[in-house]
């Protein structure tokens, strides 16, 4: 059974200090040397395009890096994470595969071949400096373990969770994340906050009368943490269909209960659920444990955002 990292796990504690931008320069360089090439495994993994890399010296040294542990069987939390991840990538730009390193290791990589993960990277539009990488079975635990990434199989669904390890090698500095966190949240950590740990410079202070209001509905919230990774309102087809006019197009209890229960609708062999399914590189719609509530608000949030779309300006009615 796949495994990976509850957060919980304590198996590199060290790694996980927050207050790192106050130890003293020769303190970082001292970690840098604990948490370097005698800490980290060299073992050997194979890339999406079946070549073959060093863990550590190739992978990990002297780089700013982000890890985390996926399989592309996995029908709970690796759809989310990797379409998050994908967010991040898009915010970084070409920072990612030039100073900053993206590494999605499969912790099934007795079926993930190099040639399922380069169909499983295109189907979340994973862009240069983003490796997806398999390799044996024993040598994926071993680096799992050190990175403070393993956990018990039984840990949750899919016999993980979704953790991210962001880590700036050079220095020593490392920090565990959720992999499904805000992703501009994400970004910043890893493009700046791990980039020397350098004290962002300090904006004129404006008054809180300029402030927009954080008014913030049930439904807009979900959207935003769970949908936004995957789906866009108004722009386009990305990972997942654009939601524009869902709620006109779609029967309001087959939504209902696709967005609650997709992973159930599918196992029925639901002919819509699949006909997507196909449309959009098999890329299932995870579960994403809605309750009822939760379902109700997504979806008057995308009516209410497909109705000022269809109402004319100025409109009343």
């Amino acid at each position: 059974m796949p495994r990976k990292s509850a957060i919980g796990i304590a198996a590199v504690p060290v790694l996980l200090l927050a207050g790192l931008a106050l130890v003293h320069p020769k303190s970082l360089s001292a970690m840098s040397a604990r948490w370097g090439a005698d800490y980290f495994p060299n073992v050997s993994l194979i890339t999406q395009d079946g070549q073959t890399v060093r863990f550590y010296d190739d992978l990990l040294k002297d780089k700013i890096v982000a890890i985390d542990l996926i399989f592309t069987r996995c029908q709970f939390q690796c759809p989310l994470e990797t379409a998050r991840m994908a967010q991040v990538q898009q915010l970084l730009g070409d920072r990612v595969g030039r100073d900053i390193f993206f590494y999605s290791i499969s912790i099934d990589p007795e079926w993930d071949t190099p040639k399922i993960l380069k169909a499983y990277a295109e189907k979340y539009h994973a862009g240069p400096g983003w490796q997806f990488l398999t390799g044996r079975p024993e040598d994926v635990e071993l680096i799992s373990k050190k990175l403070g990434l393993y956990s018990d199989p039984k840990a949750s669904r899919d016999g993980h969770t979704a953790a991210l390890m962001i880590g700036n090698v050079a220095s020593g500095q490392w920090m565990k994340n959720s992999a499904t966190d805000n992703p501009r949240f994400l970004a910043i950590m890893i493009g700046d906050f791990l980039n020397g740990w350098k004290t962002p410079k300090a904006e004129p202070v404006k008054s809180y009368a300029e402030a927009q209001p954080l008014v913030v509905g049930q439904g807009e919230y979900l959207f935003a943490t769970r949908c936004a990774a995957c789906h866009t309102l108004g722009n386009g087809d990305y990972i997942g269909p654009d939601l524009q006019g869902v709620t006109a197009v779609r029967d309001r209890a087959w939504l209902s209960r696709f967005i609650k229960t997709p992973d159930r609708v599918l196992a029925e062999k639901d002919a819509t659920a699949l006909a997507l399914l196909a449309k959009y590189k098999q890329v299932p719609m995870p579960n994403l444990l809605l309750g009822d509530g939760d379902v109700a608000a997504l979806i008057a949030y995308l009516d209410a955002r497909s109705s000022s779309v269809r109402r004319p300006a100025g409109s009343q009615n």
